[in-house]
């Protein structure tokens, strides 16, 4: 079962206590609202020792131990922070895919080599305006009826005491001081002799060969993202291809036999909120999606989904948990996948999982990145684990995180890590009250996630942020999906 929509949610806005020494009983019901928006663990495996969680292990290859385990052996949740690094140390670490591709098919991929000047910029001394060139002090007599054009050869040298007209761009001749500005000068009546009206500095207005660069400077590191800026400056520099890094291929199955995807809910049925959320997700972090299906409850179809599969990464949504139809797991023991993170101590989205696929031929290792059913618990997982790895796969760093105050008290799990949306007001964060797992409505008017310590925060206390792709000041573009 998908699990989309079935798990309790924290529906009603919660009123923030005004001292944090409540007595007994104010604490108690605390614990019980948060404990409502667990992601389908029983309540006492949430209190019952999650100590453990404090002390990290995170899952190796190496070990027996992490791979596909039965039901009572998945209860082994990696804190947070360590779950999104060893995702990213993990990304990291596959091989790098690089090809030359032409400068008009490299837009949103990532630089694999310095980008180093080809030339000089300017390769020659131009004119950086319409005007007249001029050689020596003024007034100066005009040369001939014609102009110097962008494009053309070199032009003999000015004498002394002469002028030229000359195009933006176009080459600047030997021996001539400056380029003055066609609204800053004038001719006598017979068009012969040239007057400033204004000083004339030498060297003005004209780009001097290197002024930007020199053949062999490197313009920009390894991991740049190929913005359209890049794409010019690169031309500019000479380039006709780049050396790149590709953009990771994801492959989305959607899993759950109770997923409509089109109409009202009924009879039992309901609306598919993961489909169209997590392929426009995944293109706005700059990834190429190859495919999003939907295979419903559905053992032998997913895996042969996962087995034949020439993505980098798969994403499954649902099925992660220890259910009648949950999958997931079992159809990653029988494929001989590695567990490399197997639950989160994270609300919502602690069911979450990230293994690795065995590798055939000369694929490279691909992974797999299993998000809960429910909608903000599924985003959590996105944010979690498979952003992570793609930034690490495309050979991107981390953006440096930050973090920012909280207006209003946040409830927190005794043990787990938090992530409530939020909304950007006056320099603070102000939490929305739609943050259960099951609801889409408080990650759709926000601008990010804050992440929320064990034990809840008090207003004032700086949180990280975690910005959506497509807020302003995030480090993604949505256009045709680009990391940063």
């Amino acid at each position: 079962m998908n699990g989309q929509n079935h798990e309790v949610g924290a529906d009603e806005p919660r009123t923030p206590g005004a001292d944090r020494a409540k007595d007994a009983a104010d604490r108690a019901q605390a614990r019980a609202q948060v404990e409502a928006e667990s992601d389908g663990v029983e309540e006492a495996l949430a209190l019952v020792g999650r100590q453990t969680r404090q002390e990290p292990t995170p899952a190796t290859p190496a070990d027996p131990a992490n791979r596909a385990d039965p039901a009572g052996e998945r209860h082994r949740a990696t804190v947070w922070p360590d779950a999104r690094a060893l995702a990213a140390r993990i990304g990291r670490s596959v091989p790098a895919r690089t090809r030359s591709v032409p400068l008009d098919q490299a837009f949103g991929q990532v630089l694999a080599e310095p980008l180093t000047a080809l030339c000089d910029l300017p390769s020659f001394d131009t004119s950086a305006m319409d005007g007249w060139v001029v050689a020596g002090p003024g007034p100066w007599r005009v040369q001939g009826d014609g102009s110097i054009l962008a494009g053309h050869a070199d032009a003999p040298p000015l004498p002394d005491g002469a002028a030229v007209r000359i195009a933006t761009g176009a080459r600047i001749p030997p021996e001539a001081t400056a380029v003055i500005r066609a609204e800053h000068a004038r001719t006598d009546a017979e068009q012969r002799v040239l007057y400033a009206e204004r000083d004339v500095v030498p060297g003005q207005d004209i780009r001097a060969r290197g002024q930007e660069c020199r053949s062999g400077d490197q313009l920009l590191p390894a991991a740049s993202l190929v913005t359209p800026a890049v794409l010019g400056l690169a031309a500019a520099a000479g380039y006709d291809a780049l050396l790149t890094v590709p953009r990771p291929r994801v492959e989305v199955l959607v899993l759950g036999d109770e997923l409509l995807t089109a109409g009202l809910p009924h009879d039992g049925l309901i609306r598919d909120a993961l489909g169209p959320l997590i392929g426009p997700w995944l293109r706005a972090l700059g990834v190429e999606v190859v495919a999003t299906r939907r295979l419903g409850d559905d053992a032998d179809a997913l895996h042969g989904a996962v087995t034949t599969s020439e993505a980098d990464l798969i994403v499954t949504t649902g099925g992660t948990a220890a259910g009648p139809v949950d999958h997931v797991h079992p159809v990653l023991r029988k494929a001989g996948a590695e567990l490399l993170v197997d639950g989160v101590a994270v609300r919502p989205g602690h069911p979450m999982l990230l293994a690795r696929l065995t590798s055939e031929g000369d694929h490279p290792a691909r992974h797999l990145v299993g998000l809960p059913g429910n909608p903000l618990a599924a985003v959590s997982g996105l944010l979690t684990l498979a952003e992570p790895l793609l930034r690490g796969l495309a050979g991107l760093s981390a953006p440096a995180p930050y973090r920012a105050p909280v207006r209003d008290e946040v409830h927190g799990h005794p043990y787990d890590t938090r992530l409530v949306p939020f909304v950007h007001r006056a320099e603070h964060l102000v939490p929305l009250h739609y943050n259960g797992p099951a609801m889409l409505r408080g990650i759709a008017a926000a601008d990010g996630l804050a992440v929320v310590p064990p034990g809840g925060a008090r207003p004032g206390d700086e949180l990280e942020v975690l910005d959506l792709p497509w807020t302003p000041g995030a480090s993604s573009a949505v256009e045709d999906g680009c990391f940063t």
